[in-house]
């Protein structure tokens, strides 16, 4: 003969456990929510500000050309004498940009270009 296990009989909270689960559920779902879709730090870059020459680190400014062509060429004929150059559009127009060390040698390059 199978035995069968009773069932518990449901008392006068049962009535008040459901909706409580359900309330707690939603509640739940409600802080995953605002966590998962909340303003914080964004994992897309900003786009670039722009500033003034002297805002760039490191970087020293070594030319002022007139317009962004002619501060590519320029840039171009420092990295062929094997200066690492970098042309930024700065609040002042562009500007050719250096590091430290090599601005000597990147300025002689410039005046031999003009």
């Amino acid at each position: 003969m199978q035995q069968t296990l009773p069932v518990p009989a449901w008392n006068a909270f049962s009535f008040v456990f459901g909706p409580l689960a359900a309330f707690g559920a939603i509640g739940v779902l409600i802080l995953v929510l605002k966590w998962a879709f909340g303003r914080r730090t964004s994992v897309v870059a900003a786009p670039p500000r722009v500033g003034r020459a002297e805002e760039y680190g490191l970087l020293v400014p070594v030319a002022s050309p007139t317009n962004y062509i002619e501060g590519e060429l320029l840039r171009r004929r420092l990295e062929d004498a094997g200066i690492r150059a970098n042309l930024a559009q700065t609040a002042d127009g562009p500007r050719v940009l250096v590091w430290p060390q090599d601005v000597d040698k990147a300025r002689a390059v410039c005046s031999k270009s003009q």
